[in-house]
C-alpha cells in the first residue's frame, strides 16, 4: 500500500559560499527528491544572523513539497542534500553554507531525539516566517498558531526581501 501524499514545509538558509546561489541549488535538490514534488517557493530574504553577529547575513526561503516520505525519511534527505553541498556543522547557529530546516508535515507531529515538528523554533524565527508566509500563510502550525499570525506578532525587525 502507497503511503499518502502529505503537505511538508522546509526553510532554506545560506551564508557562506554565494548564499543566494545556495538557496537556488537547495530549492533544485529539493525538487528531485523521490516520491516528494515541489508546489511552491517563496521569495528570498535577506537575514540578520541568529546568535553570533560577527557573521555574514543569511539569505533565507521556504519551500512547500507534497511528499510520500515519513517525517524521518524527509529528514534524512534533507541531511543528505546538506551534506552533498558541503554542509559541517561545526558550531550551532554558526556560519553555513546551507541550512535545511523540516517545519512541519501536516497531520505528522513528532517528538523524538532525532526529530521535532512542528520544528520548536518556527514561532520564534522571523526568518522562518516571513518566507513561509509567502507560500502558506493560512497554514496552522498546531501549538503555534497561523504562519500570517506569527509573522505579524514577531516583526519585521532585521529582515527584508531580495530584489
Amino acid at each position: 500500500m502507497r503511503a499518502f501524499w502529505r503537505p511538508a514545509y522546509v526553510a532554506i538558509g545560506s551564508n557562506l559560499d554565494h548564499p543566494r546561489e545556495r538557496v537556488e541549488e537547495a530549492c533544485r535538490h529539493l525538487g528531485s527528491l523521490s516520491e516528494t514534488r515541489l508546489e511552491a517557493r517563496s521569495r528570498l530574504y535577506r537575514t540578520r544572523p541568529m546568535g553570533r553577529q560577527d557573521q555574514p547575513e543569511f539569505i533565507n526561503a521556504a519551500v512547500g513539497l507534497v511528499t510520500r516520505k515519513s517525517p524521518h525519511e524527509m529528514l534524512e534527505g534533507l541531511l543528505e542534500i546538506e551534506h552533498r553541498m558541503g554542509r559541517i556543522r561545526e558550531e550551532r547557529w554558526g556560519p553555513r553554507v546551507i541550512d535545511l530546516d523540516l517545519v512541519w508535515m501536516v497531520g505528522n507531529a513528532v517528538e523524538d531525539p532525532g526529530l521535532t515538528l512542528p520544528h520548536p523554533g518556527v514561532s520564534m524565527r522571523n526568518f522562518v516566517l516571513y518566507p513561509l508566509s509567502d507560500i502558506a500563510p493560512t497554514l496552522d502550525i498546531p501549538g503555534h498558531g497561523r504562519v500570517l499570525d506569527l509573522k505579524v506578532r514577531l516583526g519585521g525587525d532585521g529582515i527584508s526581501p531580495l530584489e
